[in-house]
């Protein structure tokens, strides 16, 4: 069964690039990104398998057993826009494109210079014969980057003001993940990129990273009254575990002053290093900067997107300004 949905996949793959994405690229003078438009085509189809599953498995849990019931859902809208916008390409190609210049002139002059990222089966070559086991592997040292990327998030002040545009909804669901400020989605772009440079993910393991990521992360914000039991808790980020990440009020302590629950996938993170705050409670969400719990910006993208400029430039002024 899963040869047969991988030889369907590429069947699909091959069709929409030789009768949809090849003709466009040449009738515009751009035969020189076929080969890359290969890698876009993949990512939109596991975008497209993302957003079914999503909604077919998800979506009913927050119907069933919802934290909270929203009469208006305009607010919830807008993050539907910014997950289409991600899973099926169109951000994380704008990224790409921007990206890929510095990533492939930093990767040459690594190979010029002689150095080759190491790979996990240099250290461990019993893994060659095991990939499911290396792709294991990859994830878990990919999350113990991104948990520093989203604490960082949260602790620097200029990062925050873009990504408390994230943090803003008030009506936290499965759509909230890809909820994210343009420059903040380039930036986690950039870490998750370098990040995979510089351990040795292979190639063919990259998009399942990627996907195996965001498939947990809209789990970890579904509207739904899910706990995963007092050992699961603590193997992997479940919406209960995230909601408090997610709470307008931090937990006491000086500890959370910035925050708590960083951990994308695993728990164990925030557990190490002293951010994990378990409770049985589920805290109402959002954040009470005032600009950005404005009901007018509920549902505007773009003014969302203003509002995170703004407050960069805040920081930046504040910073520079004497005493």
């Amino acid at each position: 069964m899963i040869q047969e949905f991988l030889d369907t996949f590429v069947l699909v793959q091959g069709w929409l690039l030789d009768k949809v994405v090849q003709p466009s690229l040449l009738a515009l003078g751009l035969g020189s990104l076929v080969e890359p438009a290969f890698d876009g085509i993949e990512f939109f189809l596991f975008g497209v398998i993302q957003l079914a599953v999503a909604y077919v498995l998800l979506r009913p849990l927050e119907a069933w057993r919802p934290v909270e019931h929203w009469p208006d859902r305009r607010a919830v809208r807008v993050d539907v826009l910014y997950t289409f916008l991600d899973r099926l390409g169109i951000v994380p190609l704008a990224v790409f494109a921007i990206l890929s210049p510095f990533v492939l002139g930093l990767d040459g002059w690594l190979r010029f210079h002689d150095i080759i990222p190491p790979q996990i089966e240099d250290a461990f070559p019993s893994l060659e014969m095991h990939p499911l086991a290396a792709f294991f592997v990859y994830l878990v040292a990919i999350d113990f980057f991104e948990y520093w990327r989203h604490r960082l998030s949260h602790t620097l002040r200029w990062w925050w003001a873009l990504h408390a545009i994230h943090h803003s909804q008030r009506q936290m669901s499965l759509w909230t993940d890809s909820r994210n400020h343009l420059l903040d989605d380039l930036i986690g772009g950039a870490w998750f990129a370098l990040v995979a440079l510089l351990i040795g993910v292979p190639p063919g393991h990259f998009i399942g990273l990627l996907v195996a990521v965001r498939i947990v992360e809209n789990l970890s914000h579904v509207n739904a009254r899910i706990s995963f039991g007092r050992i699961g808790e603590q193997l992997l980020v479940s919406p209960r575990y995230h909601r408090w990440h997610h709470a307008i009020e931090c937990p006491p302590g000086e500890r959370f002053r910035y925050g708590c629950n960083f951990a994308i996938l695993f728990p164990i993170w925030d557990r190490l290093f002293g951010t994990q705050y378990l409770a049985a409670t589920l805290p109402p969400t959002g954040i009470t900067t005032p600009e950005l719990a404005d009901p007018v910006h509920a549902d505007h993208f773009w003014r969302q997107q203003a509002d995170g400029i703004t407050g960069l430039v805040g920081v930046i002024r504040k910073r520079k300004a004497p005493g």
